[in-house]
């Protein structure tokens, strides 16, 4: 990366607001802030970030509605920052897209640790470069566009993919008829290493599998002790 990484911090409380701004300044990030979700939306507008701290608990739209609301056009990093414990907030933040999570109150330096270790990663391969070469996959009777990044139903209807369910599928598309474990899935990219936490590689297979609505348990199959399989003739064109 040129320059200090672009960082916009999104907290409704501005004490907080001030001292992580701050901080961050110090450890070398260029850091900018919102109050909340309208405010989040000029920033990205503006200036795109290549990182976002999301507070959970926001007024009007809480963290996990705009991490599924960026979810569906820009797979900017995202952590969550949140004062919840339970473990169902977590994978909620996980299912919707966040790429690392962290439990208020926390120690800045351990926030300033998670941030280079998801800009790494992020960072280490061109994110909008596949080693595909093919454009469309077709999965079955299912269409599933590369570059849109959409899946298209045997009724040509779209189907969006969030950023997690589009990088899963694509492994798999890349090794049809094989069974991938989990630790292979993430290690191929197709899920980043946060997503090993709490069964959340599983939940994404699920939410990957209702994608293809009543065929969906068919084409991904678990097989049991060893990880999954795209059980379909893929083409490739």
């Amino acid at each position: 990366m040129d320059g200090p990484p672009q960082i916009l911090l999104v907290d409704d409380d501005r004490d907080i607001r001030m001292m992580l701004a701050e901080h961050l300044a110090g450890a070398g990030f260029d850091v900018e802030t919102a109050a909340d979700g309208q405010q989040m939306r000029a920033r990205m507008a503006a200036r795109p970030p290549q990182l976002i701290l999301l507070d959970l608990n926001l007024p009007r739209e809480d963290g996990l509605q705009l991490c599924r609301e960026i979810r569906t056009s820009s797979d900017v990093p995202i952590i969550m920052l949140t004062a919840r414990i339970e473990t169902i907030d977590r994978i909620l933040g996980l299912e919707m897209g966040a790429d690392d999570y962290l439990i208020k109150p926390f120690e800045p330096r351990e926030l300033v640790a998670r941030m280079r270790s998801v800009l790494r990663r992020t960072h280490a391969v061109p994110r909008n470069l596949t080693p595909l070469e093919a454009k469309v996959a077709r999965i079955n009777d299912w269409e599933f566009d590369l570059g849109k990044r959409v899946l298209r139903d045997p009724q040509n209807r779209l189907v969006v993919l969030s950023g997690a369910e589009y990088r899963l599928l694509l492994k798999l598309v890349e090794f049809p008829n094989r069974v991938l474990s989990r630790e292979q899935l993430i290690s191929l990219g197709g899920l980043r290493a946060v997503d090993s936490l709490d069964r959340a590689v599983d939940i994404q297979i699920s939410r990957l599998r209702q994608k293809f609505g009543s065929e969906g348990a068919m084409l991904i199959r678990t097989v049991r002790n060893e990880g999954y399989v795209l059980a379909a003739e893929v083409i490739l064109e």
